[in-house]
C-alpha cells in the first residue's frame, strides 16, 4: 500500500482536489487506503495469518482508493473546463503569444492573465513568483522540468512563459500499464493537462516507470533547469533521495540550475520529526543536495516568514492556504501567513 503513497508523492496531486482553490504545498501523502465500510467485504484484520487474503484485501482497498481519487479528479476537471470560457481562452492566448520587451514583462503578463486558477494570484504576496523565478535565473528559451507539480500553482505560470521559445516537461505515466497505480497517474495527468483549455498544449510529459524504478527526467545533459517546490520533505519521509537526485543530476547540463523552495525548519531540528510536519533544516538540506553532485550557488530570503513558529498540530498544513485544522485558530494562522521557506539555487557540478 505504501506504493500508492510514493506515486501520489511524486505524481501530480490533482486527483486529490477540493472545490476551494488547491493547496499547492504538497499535501501529506496517503500512506494506505482507508478501511472499508462495506460489511460484505472481508476485513484484512480478520485473516492476518493468510498472506494471500491480506494481499487481496490490500489490492481491493487500493482500487477503492484510486477510484475515489479519480472521481474527485474528474469532478474538478469538469469545473476547470467550464471556467475556460472563450473570453478566458482568448485572453490567455493573447498573453501567451504576444511579443514582449523582455522576460520580466512577459512574466508580469503571465501573472496578470485571467487564465490563472481562482485564488492563485492571492498567493503571490506570499510566494513571490516573479522574484523567485528571476532568482533562479529562468529564461524564456530554457528547457525545464517541474518535479511534482501538485495542483499546478507554478505550472500555470511556467508553461505559457516558456511556450514560444523553450519547453516545460512534467512526469507522465503509461495508461496501458496493467499496474493500477500507473493507470491512476496517467488518468490524473490527463485531467490535469487537458481540463484547462490550451494552457498545457505545449507541455511535454516524460514517461515514468514504477515506484521501484529510477525517476525519468529525460535524456542526460538535456535540461537547463529543474524545479522542486515545497516537496523535499516527502523525498526525505519516503527515502526517495537516490531515486530523485540521481535522475535530476543526470538530466541537467553541466552548470545548469536546480531551483529549490522548501518549508524551513529551525536549524538543529530533528530531520525525521520536522519532515513529518513538512519542514527541513536549511543547512541539512543544502548538505544533502550537495552530496549528489550539486553546489549551492546562492540562497535568498525572498520567501522567508519570521512569523512561522513551526509548532502547529497539523504541521505546515495548518497554515494558509490549506488550514488543515479547520476553524481552530484560523484567524491566528491566517495572520501568520504561509510558511517560512528556504529559496536555494544549486548548480550541477561536472563529474571528473
Amino acid at each position: 500500500m505504501q506504493r500508492l503513497a510514493l506515486i501520489i508523492a511524486s505524481v501530480a496531486l490533482v486527483s486529490c482536489g477540493k472545490d476551494k482553490p488547491e493547496p499547492t504545498t504538497t499535501p501529506e501523502p496517503v500512506a494506505a487506503a482507508p478501511a472499508t465500510t462495506d460489511e460484505a467485504a472481508p476485513a484484512a484484520e480478520s485473516t492476518p495469518e493468510d498472506p494471500e487474503a491480506k494481499a487481496a484485501e490490500q489490492a481491493r482497498q487500493l482500487q477503492e482508493e484510486i477510484a475515489k481519487r479519480l472521481k474527485k479528479a474528474a469532478a474538478k476537471a469538469e469545473k476547470v473546463t467550464a471556467r475556460w470560457t472563450p473570453e478566458v481562452t482568448a485572453d490567455f492566448e493573447k498573453a501567451r503569444d504576444k511579443k514582449y520587451k523582455n522576460g520580466k514583462a512577459r512574466m508580469a503578463a503571465m501573472l496578470k492573465s485571467q487564465h490563472r486558477a481562482p485564488g492563485n494570484a492571492d498567493r503571490d504576496a506570499f510566494r513571490r513568483p516573479a522574484e523567485t523565478l528571476a532568482f533562479f535565473g529562468l529564461k524564456e528559451n530554457m528547457k525545464i522540468f517541474e518535479v511534482g507539480q501538485g495542483a499546478g500553482w507554478y505550472t500555470e505560470i511556467l508553461a505559457p512563459f516558456v511556450a514560444k521559445k523553450g519547453q516545460l516537461y512534467l512526469a507522465g505515466y503509461d495508461a496501458k500499464s496493467e499496474d493500477p497505480q500507473m493507470q491512476f497517474g496517467a488518468k490524473s495527468m490527463e485531467y490535469f493537462l487537458t481540463a484547462p483549455g490550451p494552457l498545457y498544449a505545449d507541455v511535454q510529459t516524460v514517461p515514468q516507470g514504477g515506484s521501484d524504478q529510477p525517476m525519468n527526467l529525460g535524456p542526460a545533459d538535456s535540461l537547463d533547469m529543474v524545479f522542486v517546490i515545497r516537496m523535499f520533505h516527502n523525498v526525505e519521509r519516503f527515502d526517495l533521495w537516490d531515486r530523485y537526485m540521481q535522475a535530476i543530476h543526470s538530466s541537467l547540463k553541466d552548470g545548469a540550475v536546480l531551483g529549490v523552495v522548501q518549508h524551513r525548519a529551525a536549524e538543529g531540528a530533528d530531520v525525521k520529526e520536522s519532515a513529518a510536519k513538512g519542514y527541513l533544516p536549511e543547512a541539512w538540506l543544502i548538505t544533502k543536495i550537495e552530496g549528489y553532485g550539486f553546489k549551492l550557488d546562492k540562497k535568498s530570503d525572498i520567501n522567508a516568514n519570521a512569523k512561522d513558529t513551526r509548532d502547529y498540530k497539523s504541521g505546515v498544513w495548518s497554515l494558509p492556504p490549506t488550514f488543515a485544522q479547520g476553524d481552530v485558530d484560523r484567524e491566528k494562522l491566517k495572520a501568520i501567513g504561509e510558511s517560512d521557506r528556504s529559496t536555494l539555487r544549486f548548480v550541477k557540478v561536472a563529474k571528473k
